[in-house]
C-alpha cells in the first residue's frame, strides 16, 4: 500500500491536558504567573547588564545572553500550554509542531553552550587571573556568543527536515505538554530507528558540555579555597554557586529527559520532568542570579529606578 492512499495527519492533539471543567484554571493561573515572572525577571537582568557599565565584562555579558535566550525558550512552549489549558481545541498544526520542536531545542542547545562557555570563563578568571583580560577579549566573547547561537540553530535543522518528510497517517495524540521528538516520532507510520542515532548525537553533545563544566569546577573550587582574602573568596564562591545551581537544574532535567534511551517513565513523571526543564529551570534563573549577586542586585535597582526606562516607554 503506497503512502498516497493514507490520510495524512495535518494536526496533532495534546491529549494529556485537563479539560476546562475539570479544573484546568488551577493550572492556568500559576503557569501564567510563572511565565510573566520569567519574562519580566529575565528582561530585567538583560537590561541591567546592558545599562550598567560596571557589568560590561564577559561574565555578565554571558549571563545577559542566557537571560535573553530564556525569554524565547519559554515563549516557544508556555503560551501554547496556556491556550491548551483554556481552549476546547488542544491542537497544533503539523508545521506548528515542527517549529515548536525546532525552536525549543535550538534555544536549549544554545543555552547549554552558553553555560559551558560561562564555566570556561570562570575557569580562566579564577585559575589564570593575570591572563584573563588577554584571553577573554571582547572580540572573543562576541565570537563565542555568536558561534553558540549559529551552532545551536544549525545543528537541529537536519533532524527537523527529516521529521518533516516522514508520513504521519494514524493516531495524532501527543502524550506530552508540547511537541517533542520522541512523542511525535512515535506517531510516524514508518521505521524511525534513526531516532537511536539522534539519541546518541544528543547524548554526546549533552555529555560534552557536562564534562567541560564539571572539569572547570574541579579546577576552580580548590583555587577559590586558597584565596587569602575572605571577601574575595566569598564573591568568587557566590558567582560560581549561582552558575553551578543553574547548570544542575538545566542539565539535570535535560539528562533525565533525553539520556534514558529506551527506558520509559510513567506519563505523569514524563510530564513532570518536561515541566522541570521547560518551566521551572527558567523560573529559577532570574531568582538565582539576582539574589546571589550584589552587583546584579544594584544594577536591577538602578534599572527599576531609572528615568531612562520610563522615558523610553513614555515616548512611544
Amino acid at each position: 500500500m503506497g503512502h498516497e492512499n493514507l490520510t495524512m495527519v495535518t494536526e496533532f492533539y495534546f491529549s494529556d491536558f485537563p479539560r476546562f471543567e475539570n479544573g484546568s484554571l488551577l493550572f492556568f493561573i500559576p503557569l501564567l504567573f510563572i511565565y510573566v515572572f520569567i519574562i519580566v525577571g529575565n528582561f530585567m537582568i538583560f537590561f541591567a547588564v546592558q545599562l550598567d557599565t560596571r557589568l560590561h565584562n564577559p561574565m555578565y555579558n554571558f549571563i545577559s545572553l542566557f537571560s535573553f535566550l530564556e525569554i524565547w525558550y519559554t515563549t516557544v512552549t508556555i503560551p501554547k500550554m496556556l491556550s491548551n489549558l483554556v481552549s476546547e481545541q488542544k491542537t497544533i498544526s503539523f508545521i506548528g509542531c515542527l517549529l515548536q520542536m525546532y525552536f525549543f531545542h535550538s534555544l536549549g542547545v544554545t543555552e547549554g553552550l552558553v553555560l559551558t562557555i560561562m564555566a570556561v570563563d570562570r575557569y580562566v578568571a579564577i585559575c589564570n587571573p593575570l591572563r584573563y583580560a588577554i584571553i577573554m577579549t571582547p572580540q572573543l566573547c562576541i565570537q563565542l556568543s555568536t558561534g553558540s547561537c549559529i551552532f545551536g540553530f544549525l545543528v537541529l535543522l537536519p533532524e527537523i527536515v527529516w521529521i518533516s518528510t516522514l508520513p504521519f497517517c494514524g493516531p495524532n495524540q501527543i502524550h506530552q505538554l508540547f511537541c517533542d521528538f520522541e512523542p511525535v516520532l512515535c506517531l510516524a507510520c514508518t521505521d524511525t530507528s534513526m531516532i537511536l542515532v539522534e539519541d546518541v548525537i544528543h547524548a554526546v553533545s549533552i555529555l560534552t558540555s557536562v564534562s567541560v563544566i564539571t572539569l572547570s569546577y574541579i579546577r576552580i573550587i580548590p583555587v577559590i579555597r586558597r584565596i587569602p582574602s575572605g571577601e574575595s573568596r566569598q564573591k568568587a564562591f557566590s558567582t560560581c554557586a549561582a552558575h553551578i545551581t543553574i547548570f544542575l537544574l538545566f542539565f539535570g532535567s535535560v539528562t533525565l529527559m533525553y539520556l534514558r534511551f529506551s527506558v520509559t517513565f510513567p506519563p505523569l513523571l514524563d510530564e513532570t520532568i518536561a515541566l522541570m526543564f521547560a518551566v521551572l529551570a527558567p523560573l529559577f534563573n532570574p531568582i538565582i542570579y539576582s539574589l546571589r549577586n550584589k552587583d546584579m542586585k544594584d544594577a536591577i535597582k538602578k534599572v527599576l529606578c531609572s528615568p531612562k526606562i520610563f522615558n523610553a516607554f513614555g515616548s512611544h
